[in-house]
């Protein structure tokens, strides 16, 4: 039994055990106010047609996040990353810079990655077997999408803890509450980031005969669509961007995917049983523990939402989570079900602002999860997971596990 009022439900200040647990609060506020009002004036939405009829009109529901972070950020080195990345721009520069930035992410760059993934998910797992178990977060599900989105733009293998460190404290300014300490630490890292993008740049323009065939950082800096180029800042930010949401949401997928099939071992036995349920695998650890929880929109124009109007200018917060667990689109949500279908969930978004990456991140996923389960089909839990304390992602700070 819940001990609070649905109503009540502020995400600014969560009820205790929300973090660890946010489903059943979500469940709750869904049954009774769907639509709910923030006491900040913004609202909350947990049901799945509301955020799919939200992503699908970018015209009426802007990513433009300007007028939010403003009073945020102010004229600061996070606010010029967070409204200059694809993420947060509407067309028609978004239609642009993305359109520059899929060069990284075509059939063939991406081809190019899975023995170079599948190396390194056998490397982890001989580790693994020769120490009899691992930390799962450090030494696996971190260390596999880093290293691969690094390749990509060609950073040296000394530098990755260091891109690290910069990419938690740029995304930790996301979080809706934020101490003056986040905000300065988020700060420095987009200046950091951009100086040593900058060096990366200029010497990989010099060394052009260095570069792996996997790398992409000159594509990116020389692409063209329509007679136009990425600007200098554009470029820049993208690339953060790239690196922080090329490992954020991969790391967050391969923990939950291996918490849950441990805590689900009939689950494992059917995998193994039959390896074509890989893809659906992933798509259902992306639905049950969607690695990015919160997104957000702004409304344009006055609109509906249900039979709930709201006003222009008004910002809603989209519960991914929540989404992704309404019963009106997924028969038994809590039910953790690797064969099912369809799997409609929004983890990657949906429309224009689709994931560009979310193909890489699924390559990733089916790679790890295929190889892992296969090679170690008793595998264990050592102790009860850590989640880290954020709100828009779904972190697990550590998973002990052992071979047995």
């Amino acid at each position: 039994m819940l001990d609070f009022d649905p109503l009540t439900f502020d995400l600014q200040s969560v009820p205790e055990g929300y973090l660890a647990d946010p489903y059943a609060v979500l469940a709750a506020l869904r049954n009774v106010a769907p639509v709910h009002e923030n006491p900040d004036g913004t609202y909350v939405l947990t049901r799945h047609a509301d955020l799919t009829q939200v992503y699908r009109d970018p015209r009426l529901w802007s990513s433009d996040k300007r007028a939010d972070f403003a009073p945020k950020f102010g004229n600061s080195p996070l606010f010029e990353h967070h409204t200059t990345s694809v993420v947060f721009t509407d067309p028609p520069d978004h239609t642009r810079i993305r359109k520059l930035f899929q060069s990284a992410f075509t059939p063939r760059a991406l081809a190019a990655f899975a023995p170079r993934i599948t190396a390194l998910v056998d490397t982890y797992l001989d580790r693994m077997e020769d120490q009899g178990g691992m930390e799962l977060v450090e030494e696996f599900s971190f260390r596999l999408p880093i290293e691969v989105v690094c390749d990509m733009l060609g950073v040296p293998r000394e530098d990755r803890e260091l891109i690290r460190d910069w990419a938690n404290a740029i995304l930790t300014a996301l979080e809706p509450k934020l101490t003056q300490a986040q905000l300065e630490t988020g700060n420095r890292a987009v200046e950091d980031f951009k100086t040593y993008l900058r060096d990366l740049i200029a010497h990989r323009r010099a060394n052009p005969e260095g570069a792996k065939p996997t790398e992409v950082l000159t594509v990116l800096a020389d692409a063209e669509a329509d007679g136009e180029r990425l600007t200098e800042l554009e470029l820049l930010h993208q690339c953060i961007f790239m690196l922080n949401a090329g490992h954020e949401t991969s790391t967050n997928m391969i923990s939950h995917g291996v918490h849950e099939m441990l805590r689900h071992p009939d689950q494992i036995a059917a995998l193994n049983s039959d390896p074509g349920l890989i893809d659906p695998m992933v798509e259902e650890v992306l639905r049950y523990q969607a690695p990015i929880q919160i997104n957000n929109r702004r409304s344009t124009a006055e609109t509906m939402l249900g039979d709930m109007p709201i006003p222009a200018g008004t910002t809603v917060h989209m519960m991914i989570n929540a989404a992704n667990r309404d019963p009106a689109q997924f028969p038994d949500p809590d039910r953790f079900d690797i064969a099912r279908a369809p799997n409609r969930h929004l983890s990657f978004g949906l429309g224009v602002h689709i994931c560009a990456g979310n193909t890489l991140a699924r390559l990733e996923a089916r790679i790890a999860f295929e190889r892992l389960f296969a090679r170690f089909p008793r595998l264990a839990l050592v102790a009860p997971l850590k989640v880290a304390p954020r709100l828009r992602f779904r972190e697990i700070e550590k998973l002990e596990i052992s071979v047995n």
